[in-house]
């Protein structure tokens, strides 16, 4: 047996990263509505300490498939987490979009393959991308998740990959439709209504993030060779753009390739969503992207526009974003579609949001959680 030797730097990473989740595991519990057995929509960080309010269906699964990474790594869970995911499963009268149905797709091959039949025989899956709303618009981040749900659900049941292959392939193809000539993803496709013409080219990170992790999975679940490209593509473009200091930009345009929109720069960007997609991108193509994803981890950690730290251990919350004053904010994103080229400073009226949402945390144990499992326990 080799012995694995750690860099100072290697040992600082593994020891944030054990915070990081840590913190994400302790702080979900007063997320979490007992009596609806449901996450809630977000935590205000108030005087009287902080405040739970409203409750989401969509983040609960997302931060369930974070807390079943934490399962499958040997974690301690905050509560049992089964019988939520087992009610999630059975109640299903109130989905109403396919970026819902691809994420409890999703759920449903990871934490509960026995029930995948009896799922999908209920979800005519054939007919979903145009029974919904979303589908037929052709947004990016409901075809990604849906894909992402097909996928998960032919590596669970490889059985069943036949049945999906055609589905799969048809949004696979949709999907790219959505792609730049430069690898940015617009939000929808161009083509659907007024709101396509105004705004289909303008992809935010969710738009390019969830397609990169999407079109990586289905070469493992469907052996789509050719998906790496537009992954590649889109990661490449991403990490051009990654700012100094780590950040992961809000806004980009389509049509050029280009940012055009910076702030706010959001912490689950920085700790879950990137890590999760270039992860699993790294997998596929045989890649290493380390170094933007623990850079994009050190802007969490202090590293950033204001010098200050986005945890915070006493609340048990990573703080939602830094964003410039409303009026800064939106003049900076007005010059930028001007003049996307132009390197400008940071927007003034900085200021750190005082919110989180769970599945920001689901992201970050999604993305992370499994990887502690190759960890030596001393590291």
């Amino acid at each position: 047996m080799t012995l694995q030797v750690l860099t100072k730097g290697q040992r600082q990473d593994r020891r944030d990263l054990r915070e990081l989740i840590t913190l994400a595991t302790e702080g979900l519990p007063q997320m979490f509505d007992a009596q609806k057995q449901l996450f809630c929509d977000r935590m205000l960080h108030t005087e009287q300490g902080p405040v739970r309010k409203g409750t989401s269906r969509r983040y609960t699964f997302i931060t369930l498939l974070g807390l079943h990474q934490v399962r499958v790594a040997g974690l301690p869970l905050p509560f049992e987490i089964q019988p939520v995911i087992d009610a999630l499963l059975q109640d299903t009268a109130r989905l109403d979009n396919l970026g819902d149905l691809g994420l409890l797709i999703w759920l449903c091959a990871l934490a509960s393959p026995d029930r995948l039949s009896d799922f999908c025989s209920r979800h005519a899956l054939d007919s979903a991308v145009d029974r919904y709303p979303d589908g037929r618009e052709r947004r990016t981040m409901a075809l990604s998740w849906f894909l992402s749900g097909l996928s998960h659900v032919a590596i669970a049941r490889p059985a069943r990959r036949g049945d999906l292959t055609g589905i799969a392939e048809a949004v696979y193809s949709i999907l790219k439709k959505n792609q730049g000539p430069h690898g940015i993803f617009g939000h929808q496709a161009q083509s659907a209504g007024l709101t396509g013409i105004l705004r289909g080219h303008l992809g935010s990170f969710a738009d390019q993030v969830y397609p990169i992790y999407a079109l990586a999975l289905s070469l493992q679940a469907f052996q789509f060779e050719d998906a790496l490209a537009p992954a590649s593509a889109c990661a490449d473009a991403i990490c051009r753009a990654q700012g100094p200091l780590g950040q992961w930009w809000w806004h980009y345009d389509s049509n050029i390739g280009k940012v055009v929109g910076k702030y706010p720069v959001y912490s689950v960007h920085q700790h879950g969503m990137a890590p999760m997609a270039l992860f699993a991108l790294g997998e596929a193509a045989k890649r290493d992207f380390d170094r933007e994803i623990y850079q994009g981890l050190e802007w969490i950690y202090g590293k950033n526009e204001l010098q200050s730290d986005m945890r915070d251990a006493s609340a048990r919350m990573i703080w939602r974003c830094i964003r410039p004053a409303k009026f800064m904010r939106y003049l900076s994103e007005a010059v930028s579609l001007l003049k996307p080229d132009r390197d400008e400073r940071p927007p003034g009226g900085m200021k750190i949001l005082h919110e989180c949402w769970p599945y920001e945390f689901g992201w970050l144990l999604y993305a992370f959680a499994k990887h502690v499992r190759t960890w030596p326990a001393a590291g």
